[in-house]
């Protein structure tokens, strides 16, 4: 993770994801940050669901406790960068409601240009506009806009590589705050598949454990 000023400045964290999807309810994911010392430690845990407020705690090693976020909170920046935390949530379909706005070629790419509204209370979002690619179905660019419905950021995804010879994932997502003029890459690495992750490994005593 590479986090940029308006001036240009900037500093990197290294982080661990790790995801499980779940059936009947929306995925389940544990973010452990690895670097700077300052930061190493720190773990965010996420339970995402449709309609209802996603479950969120942040454990922070400094004070030795997980902390739950607040439903109102999820708009918030997540540890400093420009994602929120419901960026870093997966989008169940019941989430919004979808609007077809045209076709369009996108860096040489055939995409679906669609409207997302929040069907959920506490989205700081009016609205996002992604970009989906037509062969993938992965979104290349999505546009956030805020709760004035002004241009807030713009999410670019890159570099997608195919595992398993089914799943699409990108190396690079560059999210860029145009109100402020700060900027957060997140450059992907080492992605794996069937870790035999269960619901333990997804639970708030693994928060305290996380190294």
């Amino acid at each position: 993770m590479v986090l940029r000023n308006r001036h240009g400045e900037q500093s990197t964290r290294a982080l661990a994801v790790s995801t499980l999807e779940m059936q009947g309810d929306g995925d389940r994911s544990l973010t452990i940050f690895k670097s700077p010392r300052d930061i190493a430690g720190t773990a965010f845990l996420s339970y995402t669901h449709a309609l209802e407020p996603d479950d969120q705690w942040l454990y922070l090693p400094a004070l030795k406790r997980v902390k739950r976020i607040a439903s109102a909170n999820k708009s918030g920046p997540f540890v400093g960068s420009e994602f929120a935390y419901e960026d870093l949530s997966s989008s169940e379909i019941e989430k919004y409601a979808y609007r077809w706005l045209r076709d369009e070629t996108l860096d040489g790419r055939d995409t679906f240009v669609i409207e997302q509204r929040p069907a959920y209370p506490h989205s700081g979002y009016t609205r996002r506009v992604v970009w989906l690619d037509q062969q993938m179905y992965q979104p290349l660019k999505v546009e956030f806009y805020d709760r004035k419905d002004s241009l807030l950021k713009t999410l670019t995804a890159s570099g997608y590589t195919r595992h398993l010879e089914r799943y699409w994932r990108p190396t690079e997502m560059l999210m860029v705050n145009h109100q402020t003029g700060k900027s957060t890459t997140l450059h992907w690495l080492d992605y794996r598949f069937g870790n035999g992750l269960t619901t333990r490994d997804f639970d708030r005593n693994t928060l305290k454990r996380s190294r």
